[in-house]
């Protein structure tokens, strides 16, 4: 139940502007069981697929459920949206960095972060479109469609929308399911399951030798994509607009920054709340002392 809850939330994340559901993963300390459950899902059929089943049917419904949702406030409240979702976003920095940290972690990967940040942002903002849009697919561009979101899905720190529109795949992508075009999502379907499996063996390989080097380049790509949260319809400005969207900013990212690690964050919230309470009972024994004084 809980993984299926958490997959809920992932679901969220992958159809959230700039939001990873891959990422929400790496937070819920999900990440390297679900990669290695589906790249060794043969190895231990009946184990891993007790663990996927729950977490992959919380994310269906996750995406079902607030792909609506999304939709209508982006129709309807786009800015105010977008501010949320960054606020989130921002909310999960301080988590992801300690999952970096985790095994071990020297100054040199503080490179691979800066590296990887930077050829991200070239990637996904200087050069959009790397290549022309396909519109007709032959059977291979089918087929690559489905490994393209395999990949684009399962590497954290990467937005899909952003990695297939630089391929020419995003209006392919959208159309087809919204078309339900067989002729495209059969081969598509095929190579989605195919770069699932390879992605993630060859994933869960890079992190068991290579945990903090591979987790640092990814936090760097998640860095780079950050700004794509907001877009054109986002104009700041001196007005009561612009305003709103900072208070829904900062109030989305304690959302995200308490819910990141909850159990902690409510000990210190309690511990907090105690220390006010002992300041106030002070302060009135104070008072009445003072008073006492005066008589």
């Amino acid at each position: 139940m809980l993984n299926f809850l958490k997959g809920l939330i992932v679901g969220m994340g992958g159809i959230a502007p700039g939001l990873s559901g891959s990422v929400l993963l790496v937070i819920f300390g999900l990440y390297q069981k679900t990669v290695n459950a589906i790249g060794t899902l043969f190895k231990n059929f009946k184990e891993n697929i007790k663990f996927l089943i729950p977490l992959f049917l919380g994310f269906g419904i996750g995406v079902i459920i607030f792909s609506k949702i999304v939709d209508f406030f982006l129709t309807n409240f786009e800015m105010y949206t977008r501010f949320a979702f960054l606020g989130l976003v921002l909310g999960t920095i301080p988590l992801f960095y300690k999952e970096v940290k985790k095994e071990g972690f020297k100054k040199k990967y503080y490179a691979f972060i800066v590296i990887s940040a930077i050829i991200g942002f070239s990637i996904f903002h200087l050069n959009p479109n790397l290549f022309p849009t396909i519109t007709n697919p032959n059977l291979i561009q089918s087929v690559f469609l489905g490994v393209a979101v395999a990949g684009s899905s399962i590497v954290p720190g990467v937005d899909s929308a952003v990695i297939l529109s630089s391929l020419g795949l995003y209006e392919l992508y959208v159309g087809s399911l919204a078309d339900f075009n067989l002729a495209v999502l059969i081969p598509a379907g095929v190579g989605l399951v195919i770069g699932a499996l390879v992605i993630s063996f060859i994933m869960n390989k890079l992190i068991k030798r290579f945990y903090t080097a591979t987790f640092s380049i990814i936090f760097g790509l998640f860095l780079s994509i950050i700004p794509n949260v907001l877009n054109e319809s986002c104009v700041i400005g001196f007005n009561i607009t612009t305003l709103i969207s900072f208070i829904i900013l900062i109030i989305s990212f304690g959302i995200s920054f308490f819910l990141g690690n909850v159990k902690e964050n409510t000990r210190r919230l309690k511990v907090f709340a105690k220390n006010i309470s002992d300041a106030m009972k002070k302060l009135t024994i104070f008072n009445k002392l003072k008073d006492t004084t005066r008589e």
